[in-house]
């Protein structure tokens, strides 16, 4: 379940007739628990309470009915259970079904007591029982959750009485409608209207209760606010007396159309519903990204779960500009003249995102500094002036109609919500209307828009004109200022489709960017190289990113066009999860990067909560110069070649468990030469076996003659005659694996996929006769201390730092992990040296037998001996580099660099050698 249908779960349970016997059931019920879960609890058979009235859930909450007065004796009594603690309940919860207390026991161990009918309100307190973690924004104020549901069942209701509004032609119409609505909840909870709750109350009383007629009251309402109260008597048709109480608000927001889409019963139920809310605690920051989900049929599932929390937005804006903003105000203390121009320069302050969707990052960004230039005026003893930062300096461009409608709403009420804050609700309310026409959100394709036109810089102005805030893409109202001596900051969060996942059209969309090949690269990387352009005329730009642009094959695609535009990374954040809050859903590992020109300092990088000033930031997130690491088709050191594991192209017809091995070999014992055992990362991890079917030309009669055998090969052949993506290819010998590759003496096996959680890349020694898979790499007959390179701390951060990242797991490429890892002569001792730390290495790793590689290098259980083993690899490797051991990662990634480089440079103009098993 999702925020929002959890909300109404549970108001829904709040407004029954309370039921003790029931109520702890139903209270799971709302959170998402199934039927067969709470069948077990009533049978008591996962009931582990012993407390009376008592059900108790493992690992999540303790939950008792009480006699009335008795909740808050009862909440100590669940405190204090045995049980409670051996069933690792996570909350406890009181109720007497007059007052409800609960209390979590992580953490801080927050605590609400509360009227039994308001628990609803506390929809951020309880959200982990489902397993969703939760922000600030939500446990202090649950109304964006609560009016993203109400309105998204009016949405679905007024679509399913008016089809057509759901229609191509007609869906920007129901949205614009929406946007409408979502003013009017707003402006009758903040006296921009004359009464409080004016419309809902002008609806109900107006309308009929069978929603007959909602669809001409409020359509005369939405006329009413497009008609100046000067030209209202001259109107025609003449205003209905109790549709002229509303005041003319204009903006574009009710001009045109006043269409309204018919009402049912139900839709009038919910309209009346979504009224009744506290409108005037709606907050922007998250409200539009959570309402976006309404419009979208593909979003709504995960309703009530998009937005961005405020701390990661600030990730990015902070380091870009706002901390330089709140430098020069603690510098300039209570000196006036000096505040003065803090002032003037943030009046000429423009902040651009140029994939805004429902405007998140702008709105953070104007309320950030109203409160600056608040604390300004404050200081000055000026706090009765109104703010000198016009929202026409807050510009994005956003492809989606009512995302970018919601985008200037969310402004709107952002700036009336700043002006009640520093100025009082009189003084804001004199300001607010009308709506200004101006258009600073555009709807449109960001790829393909001339951002110097949307967003100029100093020097230039807009050229478009529009009619009116509302209107059509790509329209936009003429500015008059030139902004001169001004600065662009260009921030946002541009959608990730990594190339296998592009359309045509956004496949299009780089190809008009970039002056090469495209393929591999991410759809983000379009807005890194169009704001890259644009900061050629001054500014910087910060967007949150999948961590791949920094990884990898993409940054030799990606990054070429910033050096030659000389820009560098001034900031960057390194991975981290973003993504919304559902705790069971995806979430995307990120990184943030800043670019400004070269020599801007200070620069920083982050990793979680600590910040580091560097002298310089390369492309992979690591302090240091810009060195780009490009694929290799062979090792730019002395080391063996490493190949892919063998590939079948089978659809699975080649691979079998343990239990079809071994019933084939009993059924037809000659099956057995024909079996070899098959290792593929996660086999190789996590101790778990595999077999193949391994037959040579000299086998294949052998192979066909056995049933079971020539069934899995006529399969095969019948794939690649007509499945396959590689056509024909191997048609003649299905019996084959595609790619065939062994050792003739032994294996080193390395994953392709590991996880970040381990100290050391796990990689293996295998006998010939064991076979590698494609989802795994391999050294074939090549020397053991190549072993010892794979297995160290050195490799592990070159890895990690160059390669592509599965998640955040560590994903191993031959080209680009193996092949450019340098590594300098080695001597014959050396060699001999790093032989006896990986014969150490795997004798410790015997001593533990049967443990798995997950098992041994578990970091919370490593065993002392394997660690100290590889203590040994690290410190006699690291002694050939420099002489002693590195003292931290950086310094590790330092020397790599720079000898990657010199090790380069120097094979530039030689010829390629010739590739082998292995170097002895």
């Amino acid at each position: 379940m999702n925020a929002v249908e959890i909300e109404q779960a549970i108001s829904e349970l709040a407004q029954q007739p309370f039921d003790a016997a029931e109520f702890p059931f139903a209270f799971l019920a709302a959170f998402g628990n199934k039927d067969t879960a709470l069948r077990r609890l009533r049978a008591g058979n996962n009931n582990a309470s012993d407390v009376p009235g008592g059900v108790l859930q493992r690992n999540n909450i303790h939950i008792a009915v009480c006699e009335a007065g008795a909740a808050g004796e009862t909440l100590k009594v669940l405190r204090a259970s045995p049980a409670t603690t051996k069933a690792k309940a996570k909350f406890i919860l009181a109720t007497d079904g007059q007052t409800l207390e609960a209390e979590a026991l992580a953490g801080e161990g927050e605590t609400i007591a509360c009227a039994y009918p308001d628990f609803p309100e506390h929809l951020g307190f309880f959200l982990p029982l489902a397993g969703i973690s939760t922000i600030k924004e939500i446990k202090d104020n649950p109304i964006d959750v609560r009016a993203t549901g109400r309105l998204n069942k009016l949405y679905v209701e007024l679509l399913r009485e008016n089809p057509d509004w759901a229609t191509d032609e007609r869906r920007a119409d129901m949205n614009h409608f929406m946007a409408r609505l979502i003013f009017c909840f707003f402006a009758e909870d903040t006296d921009i209207f004359k009464a409080r709750g004016m419309f809902t109350q002008t609806v109900k009383e107006m309308g009929e209760p069978d929603g007959a007629n909602t669809h001409e009251v409020l359509a005369e309402i939405f006329r009413a606010m497009n008609v100046k109260e000067t030209e209202r008597a001259s109107a025609h048709p003449r205003l209905p007396n109790w549709a002229s109480r509303f005041p003319y608000v204009n903006g574009g927001l009710f001009s045109g159309s006043t269409e309204v889409p018919r009402f049912t019963r139900m839709a009038r139920t919910y309209l009346m519903h979504a009224g009744a809310l506290n409108w005037r605690e709606i907050n922007p920051d998250i409200f539009g990204s959570m309402i976006q989900a309404v419009a979208d049929d593909e979003e709504r599932g995960a309703l009530g779960m998009h937005y961005t929390s405020v701390p990661n937005i600030l990730k990015v804006l902070n380091p870009l500009f706002l901390d330089e903003l709140r430098t020069q105000l603690n510098e300039a203390g209570d000196n006036e003249r000096k505040l003065l121009n803090l002032r003037r320069r943030m009046a000429r302050i423009r902040v651009f995102d140029p994939a805004c969707g429902s405007g998140n990052f702008l709105v953070i960004a104007y309320k950030q500094m109203r409160a600056i230039e608040a604390e300004i005026n404050r200081r000055r003893g000026e706090s009765h002036l109104g703010s000198k930062i016009p929202l026409t300096n807050f510009r994005g461009i956003e492809l989606r109609d009512f995302p970018a409608e919601i985008a200037r709403l969310a402004l709107i009420i952002a700036e009336f919500q700043c002006d009640v804050l520093y100025r009082g609700q009189k003084d804001a309310l004199a300001d607010f209307l009308p709506l200004d026409s101006q258009n600073w959100i555009i709807c449109g394709n960001a790829l393909r828009l001339d951002w110097l036109n949307i967003c100029p810089p100093t020097g230039r102005g807009v050229k478009v004109v529009a009619d009116d805030l509302f209107g059509t893409p790509l329209d936009q109202t003429e500015i008059d200022f030139e902004n001169e001596g001004g600065e662009t900051y260009i921030c946002g969060n541009p959608p990730y489709v990594g190339d296998k996942y592009q359309t045509k059209y956004q496949k299009d969309d780089l190809k008009t960017l970039a002056a090469k090949d495209v393929r591999a690269v991410d759809y983000i990387a379009g807005w890194f190289w169009k704001a890259s352009e644009y900061i050629r005329h001054g500014g910087r730009f910060a967007f949150v990113s999948t961590n791949s642009i920094c990884q990898g094959v993409q940054v030799p695609l990606i990054w070429p066009k910033i050096i030659a535009a000389e820009q560098a990374i001034f900031f960057g954040h390194k991975d981290f999860l973003w993504g919304n809050n559902a705790a069971k859903n995806a979430q995307v590992t990120c990184i943030i990067v800043g670019v400004a020109r070269i020599g801007i300092k200070p620069k920083y990088i982050f990793d979680g909560e600590e910040r580091k000033e560097v002298e310089s930031i390369s492309f992979y997130l690591t302090p240091g110069k810009n060195v780009i690491v490009e694929k290799a088709n062979e090792p730019i050191s002395d080391v063996a070649v490493m190949f892919g594991g063998n590939i079948p192209r089978d659809q699975g017809n080649l691979l079998l468990s343990p239990d079809e091995a071994r019933d084939l070999a009993i059924s037809h014992p000659t099956a057995a030469a024909l079996l070899k055992p098959i290792l593929g990362s996660n086999e190789f991890i996590n101790g778990l076996e595999r077999y193949c079917l391994w037959i040579t030309d000299a086998q294949a009669p052998l192979a066909f003659s056995i049933p079971p055998i020539k069934a899995r090969l006529d399969r095969i052949r019948q794939y690649r005659l007509h499945g396959s993506e590689r056509g024909r290819a191997g048609l003649d010998t299905p019996y084959k694996f595609e790619r065939t590759i062994i050792g003739n003496d032994h294996t080193i096996i390395i994953p392709s996929v590991s996880s970040e959680r381990r100290a050391y890349l796990p990689c293996g020694l295998l006998p010939a006769e064991v076979r590698v898979s494609n989802l795994a790499l391999a050294l074939y007959d090549a020397p053991l201390w190549n072993m010892a390179l794979i297995a160290s701390r050195l490799h592990l951060v070159w890895i990690a730092t160059v390669c592509g990242k599965l998640e955040t797991r560590y994903r191993y490429s031959n080209t680009l992990g193996w092949n450019t890892f340098p590594v300098p002569f080695l001597t014959e001792q050396n060699k001999a040296d790093l032989t006896r730390c990986a014969e150490a290495i795997l004798l410790a790793r015997e001593a533990h037998f049967p443990a798995t590689i997950a098992d041994l290098y578990d970091p919370d259980a490593m065993p002392d001996n394997l660690r100290h083993a590889h203590e040994k690899n690290d410190e006699t490797l690291e002694r050939i580099y420099i002489g002693r051991r590195f003292k931290n990662d950086t310094e590790r990634l330092e020397k790599l660099f720079e000898l990657y480089t010199k090790m380069t440079a120097e094979a530039a103009g030689n010829a390629p050698r010739k590739t082998g098993r292995g170097k002895k």
